[in-house]
């Protein structure tokens, strides 16, 4: 999900999309995405794209990966939420699924973890402080209940990376269609998860230390940086 303006990126953001922001070694964060899913043998990506189309379209076929890249644009991006670029990019999407943000950083082994599983998952980390105004996942009983931000009872730290079944992403796929015809666009798309979770078993995958954090500003992109080089060589 690429749609988003990242006006709390400043600067970083005003010629480009904000996951071509440059990590290490000449990536960009949705050039080391694809990479690390091309490596586990992902064949298709669904890209969604807001701001600056064009030139995140021709990024990432210059990488030449063995991917088919599927670009869908979300016309009204200044005015909602990934929620609808989902729902634009719905026709696409019937199959397992590995969901993640544009903005999310994270080691070969978070990823790795979460397609070997036999189960729905998302990333927790159990050592990371807990968010103000970032995502939480509500876990009782080895289940996730509750994703957003405004929780803190029995909460972990959690970032939007996602493995899902077909059978779990078809679920939460046609809640998403209901919030978005009834005009619900603005929200997150997990206010449609959350309504559907009880049908569920997603599993938190707790990551602990190991690298998976999104980049929502230039102090995030610094200590991101920090950790990337302190990773064995990927």
């Amino acid at each position: 999900m690429n749609s988003g303006i990242g006006k709390r990126m400043g600067a970083l953001v005003k010629d480009r999309p904000k996951c071509m922001t440059p990590l290490l070694g000449g990536e960009t964060i949705i050039s080391r995405q694809l990479r690390q899913l091309a490596a586990l043998g992902i064949g298709e990506a669904v890209i969604t794209t807001g701001p600056f189309e064009g030139l995140l379209q021709s990024h990432c076929r210059e990488q030449k990966l063995p991917l088919k890249l599927d670009f869908v644009h979300n016309p009204e991006y200044e005015r909602t939420n990934y929620i609808y670029s989902i729902y634009q990019a719905r026709s696409l999407l019937d199959n397992e699924i590995v969901l993640m943000h544009g903005d999310l950083v994270f080691s070969d082994s978070v990823l790795a973890a979460a397609l070997s599983g036999a189960s729905d998952c998302m990333t927790v980390s159990s050592t990371a402080p807990l968010p103000q105004k970032d995502f939480k996942a509500v876990v009782q009983g080895g289940r996730i209940l509750k994703v957003g931000v405004e929780f803190f009872d029995s909460v972990l730290t959690a970032q939007p990376l996602y493995r899902l079944s077909r059978d779990s992403w078809r679920r939460w796929l046609e809640n998403i269609v209901v919030f978005c015809e009834s005009g619900r666009r603005t929200c997150y798309a997990e206010a449609a998860l959350n309504e559907i979770l009880p049908e569920l078993e997603l599993k938190p995958l707790d990551v602990k230390d190991d690298l998976c954090c999104e980049i929502d500003d230039e102090r995030d992109l610094i200590l991101i940086r920090s950790k990337m080089a302190d990773l064995p060589k990927e």
